[in-house]
């Protein structure tokens, strides 16, 4: 399990970072992944896409996605890993929680290069549940090296508040 201090800093973390892979699957079972740029905001990861992308399509259905986040820290090895099952919420992006976050500035890097004058864009808030994994964060970069398998992976139950 994964201790308070190790639960900040994947935290900051998912704030730092800005790409990760989103994983769906549609309701005739066809799993799906996808690069994703996003924003870390008030405990939920924040992407924006096309209402009519099979990923937004597949969230439409289930309510539900897959998000992994690499991210470099040594300069060989796996990339570290911060994945965890999300409640996936559509958002439009005339709704007030949305234009909320825009004018905040929160949104900042996800809503450029045209994205809101897509006719049929959609902002996608995802919210994890259950259990956080993570790989690398929090371990002795020695305790990395000697036992990858044992060392690396941690795991912990997110809790909203903290976020």
């Amino acid at each position: 399990m994964i201790n308070n201090t190790n639960q900040t800093k994947v935290l900051k973390a998912l704030a730092k970072k800005s790409f990760c892979t989103l994983a769906t699957v549609s309701p005739a079972h066809r799993s799906h992944s996808a690069g994703v740029v996003y924003e870390w905001v008030d405990g939920s990861l924040w992407v924006h896409m096309s209402r009519s992308s099979r990923k937004a399509r597949n969230m439409a259905a289930s309510g539900d996605a897959g998000v992994c986040v690499p991210f470099r820290r040594l300069p060989v090895g796996p990339p570290f890993t911060i994945h965890f099952q999300a409640i996936a919420e559509l958002v439009p992006m005339d709704s007030s929680e949305a234009r909320t976050l825009l004018d905040a500035g929160k949104l900042g890097s996800i809503s450029g290069h045209g994205a809101l004058k897509m006719e049929d864009g959609v902002f996608v808030k995802l919210t994890p549940r259950g259990t956080v994994h993570t790989f690398g964060i929090g371990v002795k970069t020695i305790d990395l090296i000697r036992d990858p398998i044992g060392a690396g992976p941690r795991s912990f139950t997110f809790d909203q508040a903290a976020a």
